[in-house]
This record gives structure tokens, sequence and C-alpha cells, in this order.
């Protein structure tokens, strides 16, 4: 069954990839308007400065949430490569449970905080901070179900693969 979804997955992973290209775009573009608009024409703008911010936050958490994939994360290679497969289990699920633990614990203020935003916008776009920071509530809830399954994994899947520093990616 899951082979069967592989090809959307693959798809939806790709689409997600260009909707970060896109984000970083309209930063790119945004920051040059401001260089342009503050030193060509003596013209400050806090718009593209209000732009570029909101779009960073929207990179960084949609790519960590949907883009970054597990083997691209930072992780203590030195000890996890040393150990053997076993413990990398192990290591696997207990971090997974933490970050499950801690996440799910702090949903419940996370939700209200963004939801009571909606009571402000940003001071030149005019847009709702509930809209601005509800990337943060997706996020939250990719990354729960992302170590659900790799807390799964870790105890009914195949032993982690033995760390190659020669394969190890930047994930760039």
């Amino acid at each position: 069954m899951l082979e069967r979804l592989r090809p959307l997955a693959e798809w939806l992973y790709r689409r997600g990839e260009n909707l970060i290209v896109i984000m970083i775009g309209v930063m790119f573009v945004a920051f040059l308007l401001q260089v342009v608009f503050r030193y060509l024409l003596n013209w400050p703008t806090g718009w593209s400065n209000e732009l570029t911010v909101v779009m960073w936050i929207w990179v960084v958490l949609f790519g960590a949430a949907f883009v970054v994939r597990e083997e691209e994360e930072i992780r203590f290679d030195l000890v996890y490569g040393a150990v053997t497969p076993r413990v990398r289990r192990v290591m696997v699920f207990l971090a997974a449970v933490a970050l499950i633990g801690l996440y799910s614990y702090s949903f419940p203020a996370v939700y209200d905080y963004v939801t009571f935003m909606k009571v402000q916008k940003t001071a030149y776009l005019k847009i709702r901070f509930d809209w601005l920071f509800s990337i943060y509530v997706v996020f939250v809830i990719a990354i729960v179900a992302r170590y659900v399954w790799l807390a799964w994994h870790a105890v009914k899947g195949p032993a982690p693969e033995d760390f190659d520093p020669t394969k190890a990616s930047s994930g760039v």
C-alpha cells in the first residue's frame, strides 16, 4: 500500500520544494526593492522589510515541516555512527518520544496564542498575526506526525542503516 503512495508523496515533496523556491524568490525581490527604494530613490519602505521577514518565517517553518528530510537533520553523527544498529534504534525512539511529548505538551498553548493574535496586524502589509503565525501550528502538527512515524519505524521497521560519512549531506 505504501509503495502505491510513493509517487504522490514524491510529487507533493517536489511541490513543497517549488513553494520554498517561490518564497525565497519573493524574499529576494523584496530585499532588492528595499535596497533600490532606500539607496537609489531615497524613499525608505517598511513593507519590503516586513515581507522579507514574513517569507523567512514561512520558509524556515514550512521547509522544516515538509521539505527537509530526516537524513538531512542535524544530529550527533560522531555518537550516532559509533553505536550498534540496536542502540541507534533506541536513540531514534527516545528522541522521537521526547519531541512528541514536548511538542504535544506545548500545542494547546501554541494554538491559543496563535488564535489570540487575530487581534493584531502587521504594521505595513496589514497581515493578521494569526494568519502569519499559523505556519507554526502546521509545523508542530507535521513534526509530531513525523516523529510518531519515526518512533513506530524505530520499533517495527528495519534497523537503521550504518552511518557512512562519505554520503553525508548538508541538506543543500
